[in-house]
Order: C-alpha cells, then sequence, then structure tokens
C-alpha cells in the first residue's frame, strides 16, 4: 500500500476485507476517562484535555458517536400525546411514572457514588404489568436522527467509523431493562404466552427505526448492543428468542449494505457453537480468560471468518497484572486474528483503574498497534 488511509478509512476496510497498514486499536476507554476526570485523578500530562484530546494524545481510534462523548443519541425515543409521564426528581433519585388506560408503570433509578445513573426498580414487576407495557410501546415511537449521527459523526472525525447501537433485542430489553431479571425468567416460564406477544409488539415498535437507518443512505458499521452474557439465557432460549430477531433485523441491515457487529461480553462459553453462523460480520468485546470463561483459541475456532472487534481482557489494564502479560496477550491475539480484527478492551478499561498505569499500558498498545503491520497489509 502506497498510501496512509485515516483511522476512518481504515476501519471500514477492515469490515470490507481490505488490507490496512497496521493493526486498529480502538480501546474504548471513555468510561474510565469520565470517572478519572470526575474525581480529578488524570495524570498531569492529559489534564485539561477532552475524550478526543486523550484518543489523539494516545494515537487510538474512536468507536461510538455518543458514548460519554457529550453528543446526543442518533436514535430518538418519543410518545404520543396519549402518553402522560411524571417525575418526581430529587439530587440522588428519580421517579417516572407512565400512566396507561390498564393502570401506570413507575420506574427508580438511584445516583451511584461514582455519579453516574442507576435504574434499581423496573418498569415491569410481574405478568400484570405486560398489558400496560404493550400499550406504552404501542403509543411509542423510536426513530433515526440524520442530524444526530451527522453531529456525532463530525465530533469523531477521522478517528473512527461513527458507530452507534441499536436497541436491544426484544428478550434482551424485557431482561434487562423493563423487567428485573428474576421476574422476568418466572414470567417466561409462568406467562409465556402474554411475554412472547409483548416481545412481538417491541419487535414492532423497531419497524420505523430499522426503514429510517437504512432509508439514510448514512450508516456504514451498526452494533446490536445486546450485552449477551451466557447467564442470562439458555441455548434454547437463545435460538426460540433471540437468533430469529436477529436473523430479521441484520437481513435487513445487510441488505442495504450495512455491516453489523454484536456486544457479547461476561462469559459466553455455551454461546461457541452458534458463533460462527450469527448474521454479523462482527463480534464485539468477547472477553477471553483471565476475565472471562474461554480462551484465545477457542474463540479462534468458532467465530469463523467474522471480525473480532476487542480481545484484550480489561484487567490486564489493573497493576494485578504484569505489562509482559498484556503485551503476550496482545501478540497472541494479533496472531490469532489479523487480518480480521479490530483491536480494543474486553469489555473495556476499567474505570477505577490507576490512571497514570492505565494510561501508560493504552499507549504501549497503541504504539504497538501501529508498528505492527496487519497480516494481510503486509502481504498487499
Amino acid at each position: 500500500m502506497t498510501d496512509h488511509p485515516s483511522f476512518r478509512e481504515m476501519n471500514l476496510r477492515v469490515f470490507q476485507g481490505k488490507p490496512v497498514p497496521h493493526v486498529l486499536f480502538q480501546p474504548r476507554f471513555e468510561p474510565w476517562f469520565d470517572w478519572q476526570l470526575k474525581f480529578g485523578h488524570l495524570p498531569k500530562q492529559y489534564q485539561g484535555k477532552s475524550i478526543r484530546d486523550m484518543y489523539d494524545a494516545l494515537g487510538a481510534s474512536m468507536r461510538y458517536v455518543h458514548y460519554y462523548t457529550g453528543m446526543p443519541d442518533p436514535i430518538v425515543r418519543s410518545f404520543s400525546p396519549a402518553v402522560k409521564i411524571h417525575e418526581r426528581v430529587t439530587p440522588d433519585r428519580t421517579v417516572r411514572v407512565y400512566e396507561t388506560p390498564a393502570g401506570a408503570l413507575s420506574e427508580t433509578s438511584v445516583l451511584t457514588v461514582d455519579g453516574t445513573w442507576r435504574l434499581v426498580d423496573f418498569p415491569v414487576k410481574g405478568p400484570d404489568d405486560l398489558r400496560k407495557l404493550r400499550w406504552l410501546l404501542t403509543h411509542s415511537t423510536y426513530s433515526f436522527s440524520v442530524e444526530r449521527f451527522e453531529q456525532g459523526s463530525s465530533f469523531v472525525g477521522n478517528r473512527g467509523e461513527p458507530q452507534f447501537w441499536l436497541p436491544k433485542s426484544p428478550y434482551q430489553a424485557l431482561a434487562q431493562q423493563w423487567m428485573k431479571f428474576e421476574s422476568f425468567i418466572y414470567a417466561l416460564a409462568d406467562e409465556a404466552r402474554e411475554i412472547e406477544e409483548t416481545m412481538r409488539v417491541i419487535d414492532r415498535a423497531y419497524d420505523q427505526l430499522y426503514h429510517e437507518i437504512v432509508s439514510s443512505g448514512r450508516v456504514r458499521i451498526l452494533n446490536f448492543g445486546e450485552n449477551l452474557h451466557a447467564q442470562l439465557l439458555s441455548p434454547r432460549y437463545f435460538e426460540r428468542y433471540l437468533l430469529p430477531f436477529y436473523e430479521k433485523r441484520a437481513g435487513q441491515l445487510r441488505a442495504a449494505g450495512i455491516f453489523t457487529h454484536i456486544h457479547i461480553d461476561g462469559y459466553f462459553h455455551p454461546l461457541l457453537p452458534y458463533l460462527k453462523d450469527l448474521p454479523f460480520n462482527g463480534l464485539e468485546a468477547l472477553t477471553p480468560l483471565p476475565q472471562g470463561d474461554v480462551t484465545l483459541e477457542e474463540i479462534k475456532a468458532h467465530i469463523g471468518d467474522k471480525v473480532l472487534l476487542d480481545g484484550i481482557p480489561g484487567v490486564l489494564f489493573l497493576p494485578t497484572f504484569s505489562r509482559d502479560e498484556l503485551m503476550n496477550t496482545l501478540e497472541s491475539i494479533v496472531d490469532l486474528f489479523s487480518p480480521g480484527l479490530i483491536l480494543g478492551v474486553s469489555d473495556e478499561v476499567p474505570q477505577g483503574a490507576d490512571a497514570e498505569e492505565a494510561a501508560e499500558r493504552i499507549r504501549m498498545v497503541s504504539d504497538w498497534a501501529r508498528t505492527h503491520p496487519d497480516t494481510q497489509g503486509a502481504t498487499d
């Protein structure tokens, strides 16, 4: 190769199967940077820098347009005038109530010691609330804002192909966002028809969103932000409830020329046999030992020709592990997965990781990646 493409160009080329001059490193350290900034722990040489400045200083590529960047989410959820919403807000607690003809749904979020909001009381408490949720969803709209996407795209610039994640599949939305997981699993066992009908309503609520994304012609790579974890589902549920949704929605995007990847973190050993046949171009955040429950070699044996995004266990950015362990793992990842690799951190750089040590390790990986030829790029 005679030219030197930008990180943005390289990002797309990896998905296209085209050569790149060196390994592309996208560490996704936004939450770590935000935490260090919030509590005043950034090393002196990085104080006063923005998230973009930090990526530039460390020579790394960005992935998401709205993740701890201050940019708006390109996906907008709105409600019809029929939906009445009430909020009670205190400095450390927010209670939101959705009024429906069948009764109210209420959710509570609290401010954690780390200064982030966390949902602690979910809107759907049990099967009796599912009819209320279906009404709320039929009076909700998910839409794609081209203006917001372009704003985020300009923010990211040439640091990477601008991306965002789609709303969760119906199963994951119920299991992680609308219901406490225990309540969801019991309801799925005891009131399967109610749950399945609600899943269908959630899916239909996404129709307009997918149509707008496809028709916009703006988006090149998208993430299915599923946060899949083996403890949230069985293989039987995975086949019955998640695979059909993935095939349908990823198929829509693929037909429009949009590349996709899915976020799988935590433990996923039971899902290994499914990985190579998933309808996505890439797999994000697969976390190997010593943090996850699989080896790098097991991942390699099961992902087929898909792009691996990330791969470096996040714990290797902690002083618990030596720098040599980090660099040895890095070399193994590149040897196994390049050129179908966008190197990054699985799942992310830990927020509370020592600022100076973590920044130095990010810089070490970045320097190594920029001087290490991509396997395909080195021969083209």
